[in-house]
């Protein structure tokens, strides 16, 4: 079972790596993970994620309150609600990147952005085949993270069966899977599968 020393220093890696691909602008994103006693590790507020220290990360109960006198990041609570709403995950992912930000722009008013055909597909549970669609949940970004979080509960909950990944419009994705590695996998799968999308808008006249 993970220690908060050992998921400091995934953390402290994932950050690195995270970065390096661009989806860690300044001091956007936050990394955790589900420790053994049921606390969870999470980044701290305003840290800069490929420059992490393992002092940077702290725990939380799960309910998002402190456990070390540390300030966590504002967005714990959507961290909390994931690990509340899918007992198999272990690291929650999330990450800003130009693609995603401007395409779930483009796609005001709707609730999903609809991801198909694509091999990678395959990433996301129960999908065998390049011949399917996934319908990623897109909700509005907020500066209330307990109402966000109260929105996006019963939207996961009601999927028959659960995507590990939703988007935040403008904002960034949230992705994770029952480890760290798994959490990275969803990762770039959904912004490559997201990039490839807003390529396609691009090259379509922008239509919906």
């Amino acid at each position: 079972m993970t220690s908060l020393d050992q998921a400091a220093a995934e953390i402290v890696a994932i950050g690195k790596r995270l970065d390096a691909r661009g989806l860690a602008p300044a001091t956007a994103g936050n990394y955790s993970m589900r420790l053994a006693d049921g606390s969870i590790a999470v980044t701290v507020s305003g840290a800069h994620k490929g420059r992490l220290s393992e002092a940077q990360v702290m725990r939380v109960d799960a309910e998002g309150a402190a456990l070390d006198g540390k300030k966590p990041s504002a967005e714990t609570l959507l961290h909390t609600m994931v690990y509340a709403v899918d007992p198999g995950a272990g690291a929650v992912l999330h990450t800003h990147s130009v693609a995603g930000t401007v395409l779930s722009r483009a796609l005001a008013g709707q609730d999903a952005i609809r991801l198909a055909g694509y091999e990678l597909l395959k990433v996301f549970p129960a999908i065998a085949t390049h011949d399917a669609e996934v319908a990623l949940p897109l909700v509005d970004n907020s500066q209330d993270m307990a109402a966000m979080a109260e929105e996006l509960r019963p939207i996961l909950l009601g999927q028959a069966e659960l995507i590990p990944a939703f988007y935040i419009r403008g904002h960034g994705l949230y992705a994770w899977g029952p480890t760290m590695a798994d959490a990275e996998n969803m990762v770039e799968a959904c912004e490559f599968l997201l990039a490839c999308a807003w390529e396609e808008w691009k090259a379509e006249g922008a239509r919906p």
